[in-house]
Parts: structure tokens; C-alpha cells; sequence
């Protein structure tokens, strides 16, 4: 959802004339981690979910001042949940921020630079209510293959360890039409995939009185020309019923994925969660998931050391993740939130939590690894995308994921040509040679076996994009080629 609105951030500020530092050659040859310090403007979003986002933020803003103190004129804005949370005291502990907004008001991100540059003095703006749906602003994608669309903001739930709903609000459902013809609009640009974005998607059309609308929106996206992926996070399991499973298994386009939050497997925790399912539930959900499509890589949350979780607890949820056998589980320590009220509970002593989560770390990698391994030998569909292989480069593979998610490493054949070789944005069939805890890899084209690319549209799109930044690095340069020809003729209407 973060990545969702930095591309709306990105998007209005494009609009109101600001350029990409990536499309100005001189500025971003001198970009850094801290910021870009070629930038004139460096926006920050941020994440409210775990003390260490506040952290990185503060720690980030620090370097950032060293580089304004360089450059006066550049101006730093700070938005997300934890703008939203903290308010003026963003400005309070880092005065030299110059707009800080909320989660409600993404659009107003120009004026309130503006109006810093004018005033010469922070610009403070949150709402404590939405304004705008954020998916109704304009985008800069950072995929041209792959794209985020927002079908609700907000939260219903009350768990007592989150803070979203505080931050984001009440549960707000936009209409299908409108989420149907913003995923044609996506295509059209050259995207086949897509992924459904909700703090609890399959609560979707409860605000407007349609129990079955997520399945039916599934089925319906089913239909669009052109989208071959189609992907949605995060349900909840309290509310996840089986016309989605449906939905999941008849529809060609809708990939076999599933990322579902467990988050404990003590039903004791649960409640003290405010977790309204129970593991025997959960457990249910995924059976029938793999009845209905066998082949799904299941993965989700845990939280370890939620306050007063006792040793019984925490080999309950062992156990759970033993059979469960998720393809991978995204591990965190309980980091407590200030205005939660679990934030209120006496905690875990550390040392306790930290032998927990290597206990729980180890096993998932145990069995994210066997999980794996069963994949050596199956042929897989990758889309090739960007920055997913940071190896790439020496080892002569791409990545991207295939259809169940999963990270895969796909070598390339030995006398494999530069024009041959695959854009981000193409599917490369492969066969999985090795699995690994977190990626496979399909190194069949080494040995004389399956290697076949299948160039795409979204492949055409990424290529184009990449041929128009060079051409404007070029004019930006001063070394674009002269043009020769014939003037052409335009006639008045």
C-alpha cells in the first residue's frame, strides 16, 4: 500500500511539473542512499507499523540535512502513516523538513511545498478524515509490466497491536466499475499483472452491502484482454470464505498465491490479539485452498513476543507453522505502538523473544527450503522483472517470479545474443534445477534443456521507456543526433 501511494505522491508531483531526478542525467549521476542530492525535492513515506520505520526515518532525515545544509534551496517533505501519527512533531524533532502530510491528503503534496518556499517555514498539513481516494490521483509507476491497484483504504478491525486503523481509517470500498476500467487503463499502458491492493481485501463491498463482491471481482478481472496475472493481498482469514477459493481456482488469470496473516498459533494470543479466527479455522482455509488448487504457495505474517505470550504459546505456533508448511513467512519481533492498547501490556523479556524468533526463523527456513526442493524438476512460467536478481549481472541469469510467487533465478543459454536476451516485462519457461530457502533456480538452458521466451507487450512498453530515457538523457546532454528529412506537412482543421 506504501509503494501504491509513493507512486501517487510521485504522480502529482509529475503533474504539477516536477521531472524525475532519474530523467536528469547531471542530478542523478550524483544521487545518494541519503536522498539524491542532486534532487531539489526528496520526499520520504512513511511506514508506522514497527518502531524500526520511525527509526530509519529519523536516521535518514539526519543525513538529509547535512545535505541541505549544502544546498539551502532543496526542500524535504515527509508523508505516510507516520506523518500522520506524529504531526508537527516530524518538524519538532527535524526543523529542517519543509511539508509534512498525512495518509488522507496525498494530493495537496505541491501546494504545501509551495507554500514552505513562500512562507519560509514548515508547511503542516493532516487530515483526520479521507479526502481523496488516492487510487483517483495521477501515477508515476515504477513498472511499466506490473502494477498496484487500490479496491479500499482503511480497516474495520481492531487488532490490539496495530495501528493502521487509527492511521488509515475506517474501511472505504471503491466501486468495481471504477477498479475494473483502472486495470484496463494499466493494461492498455502495457501491464499484465496486477495486484489487488486492501488492508483486508476479502472484506471488500461490505460498505456497500455485497458480501461476494471481492470473489466476483476476481472473476470479473478475469475477463480483462491483455491481463495475465492477477494477484491480491492481504485477506484476513476471519473473513475469507470460500466463493474466493472459487474464484481463486476458476479463473485462468488469477495466480495460484496466497499470502494470509497468521500471526500466532495460540489461540490464547489470538484473542489477546483481537484476532477474530482461531488456528483450527486458519487451518481449514488452507486445506481447502490446496483441495481447490493444489499447486498454491501459501506464505504469511507471525508476530513473535506479543505481550504475555508464555512458551506453550509459542510451540503452539510451532506447530502450527510445522503444518501449515508455508512457502515462506514473513517473521517479526512485537514492536509495541504508541495509542495500541497491547502497546499498554507488560512485555517479553528480550532475551526470551530473540531465542524465540531464531527458533521460528530456523524452522521456516527448514521448511521453506524442503518446500522448495519439490520444485526442482517442474517447469516454471517467470515474468522477468527489475532489481529482483541483484547477482544477475555476474552469474548471466534474470529473475522474476513465476506464477506462485516464488523467486526464481533463470540462467541464460551459453551462446545466448544481447537481442535475445529477455526484458523485464517478458515470461521465460524454464525447468527449476535447484530450490533454496528463498529462490529457485532454473539453470535447464545450461544443460541443453527448456529455455523458451516469449516476448510480451509489457517487454515492448519496458524497452520503449528505456529508449525514450535515453533519448531525453541525450537531448538533456546536448549529444541527441540531428534528424533528417523532409519537413511534414500539418493541416488545419
Amino acid at each position: 500500500m506504501n509503494v501504491h501511494d509513493s507512486e501517487r505522491l510521485a504522480g502529482v508531483l509529475e503533474q504539477a511539473g516536477y521531472v524525475p531526478v532519474s530523467q536528469v542525467p547531471e542530478k542523478a549521476a550524483r544521487a545518494t542512499l541519503a536522498g539524491d542530492e542532486g534532487a531539489d525535492v526528496v520526499v520520504l513515506n512513511t511506514c508506522s507499523v514497527r518502531e524500526n520505520a520511525a527509526n530509519r526515518l529519523f536516521g535518514n532525515l539526519g543525513q538529509l540535512a547535512a545535505v541541505k545544509r549544502e544546498r539551502p534551496g532543496m526542500q524535504i517533505a515527509v508523508g505516510g502513516c507516520l506523518a500522520q501519527q506524529m504531526r508537527e512533531g516530524i518538524v519538532d524533532r527535524a526543523p529542517w523538513v519543509d511539508a509534512v502530510l498525512g495518509t488522507h491528503n496525498l494530493d495537496v503534496l505541491p501546494t504545501l511545498l509551495e507554500r514552505a518556499r513562500h512562507n519560509r517555514e514548515a508547511a503542516v498539513e493532516i487530515e483526520e478524515s479521507l479526502k481523496v481516494f488516492p487510487s483517483t490521483l495521477p501515477t508515476h509507476r515504477e513498472s511499466v509490466y506490473a502494477a498496484w491497484v487500490s479496491i479500499s483504504v482503511g480497516c474495520n478491525n481492531t487488532c490490539t497491536f496495530c495501528i493502521v486503523p487509527h492511521l488509515r481509517g475506517k474501511e472505504r470500498d471503491r466501486r468495481p466499475g471504477e477498479i475494473l476500467s483502472e486495470i484496463e487503463a494499466v493494461v492498455s499502458e502495457g501491464a499484465i499483472e496486477v495486484t489487488l491492493l486492501g488492508q483486508n481485501v476479502n472484506s471488500y463491498g461490505v460498505s456497500f452491502g455485497d458480501r461476494h463482491a471481492f470473489a466476483q471481482l476476481l472473476r470479473a478481472a478475469g475477463t480483462i484482454p491483455g491481463l495475465e496475472r492477477v494477484r491480491f493481498t492481504s485477506p484476513h482469514p476471519a473473513a475469507f470464505s470460500d466463493d474466493v477459493i472459487d474464484a481463486m481456482a476458476e479463473t485462468p488469470n488469477v495466480m495460484p498465491s496466497l499470502h494470509m496473516p497468521l500471526q500466532s498459533g495460540s489461540d490464547r494470543i489470538l484473542r489477546a490479539m483481537r484476532r477474530s479466527y482461531r488456528c483450527a479455522k486458519y487451518l481449514g482455509i488452507l486445506e481447502r485452498v490446496r483441495e481447490r488448487i493444489p499447486h498454491a504457495a501459501i506464505t504469511t505474517d507471525i508476530i513473535v513476543g506479543f505481550p504475555g505470550e508464555t512458551e506453550e504459546d509459542f510451540e503452539a505456533t510451532l506447530r502450527v507453522v510445522e503444518q501449515a508448511r508455508f512457502a515462506a513467512a514473513f517473521t517479526f519481533i512485537y514492536s509495541p505502538r504508541p495509542g495500541t492498547p497491547a502497546a499498554d501490556l507488560p512485555p517479553v523479556p528480550e532475551d526470551v523473544i530473540k531465542e524465540r524468533y531464531a527458533r521460528l526463523t530456523a524452522l521456516q527456513e527448514r521448511i521453506s527450503e524442503e518446500e522448495n526442493r519439490a520444485q526442482e524438476g517442474k517447469t516454471v512460467e517467470v515474468l522477468v522483472s527489475e532489481g529482483e536478481g541483484r547477482k544477475d549481472g555476474a552469474t548471466h541469469r534474470v529473475s522474476g517470479r513465476a506464477a506462485d510467487n516464488r523467486l526464481v533465478h533463470v540462467a541464460l543459454p551459453r551462446d545466448c545474443e544481447p537481442g535475445a536476451r529477455p526484458r523485464p516485462g517478458d515470461m521465460v519457461r524454464a525447468v527449476v534445477t535447484h530450490g533454496a530457502p528463498h529462490h529457485l533456480v532454473a539453470d535447464s538452458a545450461l544443460h541443453g534443456g527448456l529455455f523458451e521466451v516469449r516476448r510480451t507487450r509489457a517487454g515492448d512498453a519496458w524497452e520503449a521507456r528505456e529508449r525514450r530515457a535515453a533519448e531525453l538523457a541525450a537531448e538533456a546532454a546536448g549529444t541527441a543526433p540531428v534528424q533528417l528529412g523532409m519537413p511534414r506537412l500539418r493541416t488545419r482543421a
